[in-house]
C-alpha cells in the first residue's frame, strides 16, 4: 500500500464536503476521482498534498514517498526558457554528468601517478554505472519527447515561460511534473489544454508509468484508457469501483437499481408493519396492545435505507427547430485561409446534410475555430465559396457567453428571448438542462462557467437556428452536464457541426467526423472509434505496400534485405499484437459475463434475505449467508483476474 485515506472529513463553515472518505491504493494503481462539480474532488487532492487540513481522519503516506501535484490552474512563474526549466528536473543527472567530465579531464592530466589514476578510474567507473542506471544518457531525449508529446515543437523550447499563455504554462507545469517522476502523481484535469494528439500521448505515458497515478478528469475516454480503479464522491460519501470508467458506469447503475429495489421493499414492509400495528391497537385489548408495542420496538430497530436521490439526467424533451432547413445545409468549395504569412488551410471541400451531427477535429492551430467563423460569416475566407442551403439559420456557441445578461435570472433570460413561451415550457426546457426548483431564479452572474454554457445551449436549441455551430461545448462541464448535453443534442432534430477534443463525447454524438489538415479535410463516416480504426487500417496498408515495394527492388540487395526484414518484422509484430488483443478482449468479456451472472445470484440471495420467512428462520438465513460468502469469494477472484487482464 502506497497511500491510504481513512475517514477523511472536511466542512467549510456549515457545508460538509467530505464525510468519512476512505480508500487505499497500491503502487502502480491508476485511479480516478469522479463526482459532480463541487463534490469535493479538488479538496481531497489538497488534503492529500497537505495544502488543506482535514477536520478529521488520516492520510497515510510513507515519508519517503514523493508526490507530484498538478492543480487545475497550475502555471509556472519563471523567467527561464521552457527547455531550461525542464533541465531543473534532471539536476542530479546533470551534476553527475559534470563530475564525469571533470574526472575525464583529471585522468587526462595524470601520466605517471598510477595510484592516483587507479583511484580516479574507480570513482569514474562507479559514477558512470550510477549515471547509466539513472538513464543519464537519455535525459535530453526524454525532455524533448515529453515536450513534443504535450504539443510543443522544438522552436518553442527556447521561448521564455513568462511570455506564454495560461494554457501553455499549464502544459509546461505538466511536463515538468512528468519528468520529475514522483511516486504518486495527482493530476487535476490534465487534459484541459491538450488537443487529441497530446491526450493520446499522455494516455500512453500514464499507462506505462511505474508509479501511482490519481486523476480528476471529465474526459471519460481518457479515464477509460488509463484507470483500473474509480473512487466516486457523491453526497459527501465515497464508493470504490475496481475497474475503468465504463465498468464504473455499468456497476453504478446496477448498484442504484439494487438500492432502489431494497428501499422500495423496505418501505413496503414498514407500511405493512404499521398497518398491522394500527389493526392491533384498534381492538383496544391489553394483550393486542402489547403485541403492537413489541412490533413498534422491532420497527424502530430496523436499519433504515436512505431514499435514493439520483440525478435525473435523462432528456424527455424533443428539441426541434422552428424552421426546417433544406436537405443541403452547407456546401464548402476550395476554402483557404492564411494570416500574416501563416498558412492555416486550403483546398477544403465538404458538405453537410440536414440532421447530421458532424464533429470537426484536428491538431491545435489547424484553424478549426477560424473555419467556424468563416461559416458563420464573421470572417472572410481568402478563396473559395461557402453556400448555405434553403432556410438555413445558424446558431453559434463560442464559450465566451457574451450573449447572456448577467443581471437576469435564468427564467428571465429565456423569457426575454422568447416572450411567447409559457412559464411551464420554460421550466421544462431548463429542467432538461439540469436547472430545477429554485435554480431557475438564480442570477446569471452567480453561475459557473459550465452552468452558463448549459444555459446558452438551451437558448440556442429554442432559437430559430436549425444549424448549430458548437465550439468546444463540453469545456468546463462536469460529467453529468456532459451527459445532459449529449442527450440534448441526440434529441435535437436540426443539424449540428461541433468542435471537440472530447473523444467520448464525439463517440456519443457524431454521425460523421471531419478531420481538418492544412491542405484538405478528411471525411470519416462514423464516430471517433471509427476514425481510429480507419487510421490503423491505413497504417497497416502503408506497411504492406512498403513491404511489397521493398520486395520488388533489385538494386542494392543487401540494403533491401535489411529494410525488408525490419519492415516485415514490424508488420508481423503488429499482426501478432492485434491477434493477442482480440484474444485478450474475448477473455475480458467472458470474465465480465461471469461477474455479471455471479452478481445476479448474490443480488437474488440479498432479496431472499429480506423476506420475513427467511430472516425469521435462523437455519435458512445461515445457509443463504454461507452461500453468499462463497459467491463473494468467487467474485473477488474473478475481479482479480479481470484486473490482471486489463493491465496486460
Amino acid at each position: 500500500m502506497i497511500l491510504s485515506c481513512k475517514n477523511i472529513c472536511k466542512a467549510f463553515v456549515t457545508n460538509t464536503v467530505l464525510d468519512n472518505i476512505s480508500f487505499w491504493l497500491e503502487k502502480g494503481d491508476k485511479a480516478a476521482i469522479v463526482g459532480i462539480n463541487g463534490a469535493g474532488k479538488s479538496t481531497l487532492f489538497k488534503i492529500i498534498t497537505n495544502e488543506l487540513e482535514a477536520d478529521s481522519g488520516q492520510v497515510i503516506i510513507n515519508s519517503m514517498t514523493k508526490l507530484g501535484y498538478l492543480s487545475q490552474n497550475s502555471s509556472l512563474s519563471s523567467e527561464k526558457t521552457i527547455y531550461d526549466e525542464m533541465l531543473l528536473t534532471c539536476k542530479d543527472i546533470i551534476d553527475m554528468e559534470n563530475t564525469l567530465r571533470d574526472l575525464e579531464i583529471k585522468m587526462s592530466q595524470l601520466s605517471h601517478d598510477s595510484e592516483a589514476m587507479d583511484s580516479l578510474m574507480k570513482s569514474y567507473s562507479n559514477l558512470q554505472h550510477t549515471f547509466e542506471i539513472n538513464n543519464g544518457y537519455s535525459y535530453k531525449s526524454n525532455i524533448k519527447g515529453v515536450l513534443k508529446g504535450l504539443g510543443f515543437c522544438e522552436e518553442d523550447f527556447s521561448a521564455n515561460i513568462s511570455t506564454l499563455s495560461g494554457g501553455q504554462k499549464t502544459r509546461v507545469a505538466l511536463a515538468k511534473i512528468l519528468l520529475e517522476k514522483p511516486d504518486i502523481l495527482l493530476l487535476d484535469e490534465p487534459t484541459n489544454h491538450l488537443d487529441i494528439k497530446a491526450c493520446e500521448w499522455l494516455e500512453g505515458f500514464l499507462c506505462n508509468y511505474q508509479g501511482t497515478v490519481i486523476i480528476i478528469s471529465h474526459d471519460r475516454y481518457f479515464l477509460d484508457k488509463i484507470v483500473n480503479k474509480v473512487i466516486e464522491i457523491e453526497n459527501t460519501h465515497s464508493q470504490i469501483y475496481n475497474g475503468n470508467y465504463s465498468f464504473y458506469i455499468k456497476h453504478k447503475s446496477i448498484n442504484e437499481d439494487i438500492q432502489t429495489k431494497h428501499y422500495i421493499e423496505q418501505q413496503k414492509e414498514i407500511r405493512r408493519q404499521q398497518e398491522v400495528i394500527r389493526e392491533l391497537r384498534s381492538h383496544g385489548r391489553d394483550k393486542l396492545i402489547k403485541r403492537a408495542q413489541s412490533r413498534e420496538k422491532q420497527l424502530q430497530k430496523i436499519n433504515m435505507i436512505d431514499k435514493p436521490s439520483y440525478v435525473n439526467d435523462s432528456m424527455h424533451l424533443k428539441l426541434s427547430p422552428r424552421t426546417i432547413s433544406g436537405n443541403d445545409v452547407l456546401t464548402a468549395t476550395d476554402i483557404s485561409k492564411s494570416f500574416d504569412n501563416k498558412h492555416l488551410f486550403s483546398n477544403l471541400v465538404f458538405q453537410i446534410k440536414r440532421g447530421e451531427k458532424v464533429a470537426l477535429i484536428g491538431d491545435n492551430g489547424t484553424g478549426k475555430t477560424t473555419l467556424f467563423r468563416i461559416i458563420s460569416h464573421q470572417l472572410k475566407q481568402d478563396t473559395g465559396d461557402i453556400s448555405l442551403g434553403a432556410k438555413v439559420q445558424i446558431g453559434y456557441y463560442d464559450q465566451e457567453h457574451a450573449t447572456l445578461n448577467q443581471n437576469n435570472t435564468l427564467i428571465e433570460e429565456i423569457s426575454d428571448a422568447y416572450p411567447n413561451m409559457t412559464s411551464g415550457h420554460i421550466r421544462n426546457t431548463l429542467a432538461a438542462f439540469l436547472f430545477t426548483g429554485e435554480d431557475v431564479f438564480k442570477r446569471i452572474s452567480s453561475l459557473s462557467g459550465g452552468e452558463k454554457g448549459r444555459l446558452i445551449l438551451a437558448k440556442l436549441m429554442l432559437s430559430n437556428a436549425n444549424f448549430l455551430l458548437l465550439d468546444e461545448p463540453t469545456n468546463h462541464l462536469d460529467i453529468i452536464s456532459k451527459e445532459i448535453l449529449e442527450s440534448a443534442i441526440n434529441n435535437y432534430t436540426g443539424t449540428v457541426l461541433f468542435i471537440s477534443h472530447d473523444r467520448y463525447f464525439i463517440n456519443k454524438i457524431a454521425t460523421r467526423v471531419l478531420e481538418l489538415t492544412p491542405d484538405k479535410i478528411n471525411n470519416f463516416l462514423g464516430n471517433y472509434n471509427y476514425v481510429t480504426e480507419k487510421k490503423q487500417e491505413e497504417e497497416k496498408q502503408r506497411l504492406l505496400e512498403l513491404e511489397n515495394s521493398i520486395n520488388s527492388k533489385n538494386n542494392n540487395k543487401q540494403i533491401d534485405t535489411n529494410i525488408n526484414s525490419s519492415t516485415k518484422k514490424d508488420w508481423l509484430k503488429s499482426k501478432d499484437q492485434q491477434a493477442n488483443k482480440r484474444k485478450l478482449d474475448n477473455q475480458i468479456k467472458k470474465i465480465e459475463s461471469e461477474i455479471h451472472e455471479l452478481e445476479k445470484i448474490i443480488n437474488s440471495i440479498d432479496d431472499q434475505l429480506c423476506l420475513e420467512e427467511v430472516y425469521t428462520n435462523a437455519e435458512k438465513a445461515t445457509k443463504l449467508l454461507e452461500e453468499k460468502t462463497n459467491h463473494n469469494t468467487q467474485l473477488e477472484s474473478l475481479y482479480e483476474k479481470w484486473e490482471e487482464l486489463l493491465v496486460e
